[in-house]
């Protein structure tokens, strides 16, 4: 077999090609150095003066995404259709279901596998009268190391009268010296009926893997027939992150989740979640609140599955007391 050339290469990219140990007649790149050492937050010593591009020092020299991805639902004869739909790479919009079975559950998915600096996902879920419907994501979503640019993750929900409204996306991964900002802006009208999550993971323990550097700015606006009635952000920066342990602050958990329910019967629905909560295993924290007709819960806990158990025993015995509906455990939390 021919020697392999690298036309117009550096020579520190010349120098990878080797012969593959399972394969010694066939020559390959041996990438592997030139990847980012995402637990040591920075570029292995070695790879410092050979990366080419990757050795910008702005996120916006580099190739960036922009996904998009929006649903319009409503109501027909019992039934929740799809009135209009817009996706744009790398986002994807799914709707699983059997043969003649009706909407119930949309599924986006991010095809880039995860998001960095500069990288921009826009979402946006409106629920018409009548409308029914579970929004969930594929898998938990990464966020990865980033330059100097957070990555831009916009969520809209627009849930009209007599409409049901559940966003469930699964769990959001930070990684150590990744940037991100999340937006969530839910605009509700009376009479209808929302349940929304949201999830961060700092790192996944059972790697090893720990965030001593980055940027987090988590928001929330939630607005009732026009007039803001929440507003919630959580912000972590650079010199923060060191002191997230203490007890007036995360207290070495790493794994917290905000989850927001809008509809009749606040106070009934309150005293119900709050013996939820109380039922939950202790290895996550969990409590309820009412503010501004919503009811807000906050989990806490030190791992992610944790966090994630929790979450499905909520999540399964509030949606049975809220009966038929959309407020139960997505099936793509099983898959």
């Amino acid at each position: 077999m021919p020697a392999l050339v690298l036309v117009d290469a550096p020579l520190s990219y010349a120098n990878t090609i080797s012969s593959h140990p399972r394969c010694p007649s066939c020559h390959a790149i041996n990438l592997v150095k030139l990847m980012l050492d995402v637990q040591s937050s920075c570029l292995a010593p070695e790879n410092s003066g050979c990366l080419g591009a990757l050795g910008s020092t702005s996120d916006s020299e580099l190739q960036r995404a922009h996904g998009t991805g929006e649903i319009v639902l409503a109501g027909f004869d019992n039934r929740t259709r799809i009135v209009d739909m817009f996706q744009r790479s790398p986002l994807r919009v799914m709707f699983p279901r059997g043969r003649g079975a009706a909407i119930c559950e949309s599924v986006f998915v991010n095809m880039a596998g995860g998001v960095a600096g500069g990288d921009r996902l826009d979402c946006g879920v409106t629920a018409l009268a009548g409308a029914s419907i579970a929004v969930t994501s594929q898998a938990a979503e990464k966020v990865y190391r980033a330059l100097n640019e957070p990555a831009q993750i916009s969520t809209r929900l627009t849930a009209c009268e007599a409409a049901k409204l559940a966003w469930l996306p699964q769990e959001t991964i930070f990684f150590n010296c990744a940037r991100l900002c999340r937006q969530t802006e839910i605009d509700l009208a009376s009479g209808a009926q929302l349940l929304a999550l949201e999830s961060l993971v700092l790192g996944r323990v059972a790697h090893g893997e720990e965030v001593a550097s980055g940027y987090i700015s988590d928001s929330w606006r939630v607005r009732q027939d026009g007039r803001l009635i929440w507003a919630d952000t959580f912000r972590a920066t650079d010199e923060t992150f060191s002191q997230l342990h203490r007890n007036a602050l995360l207290s070495d958990c790493r794994a917290i989740g905000t989850l927001v329910y809008f509809g009749p019967d606040l106070d009934a629905r309150l005293s119900s979640l709050r013996d939820i909560a109380l039922s939950l295993a202790s290895e996550c924290r969990c409590a309820a609140t009412s503010v501004g007709g919503l009811i807000v819960v906050r989990f806490a806990a030190k791992l992610s599955s944790d966090l994630r158990d929790a979450l499905m025993h909520l999540l399964g015995r509030f949606g049975e007391e809220l009966g038929p509906g959309p407020f139960g455990v997505p099936k793509m939390w099983s898959c």
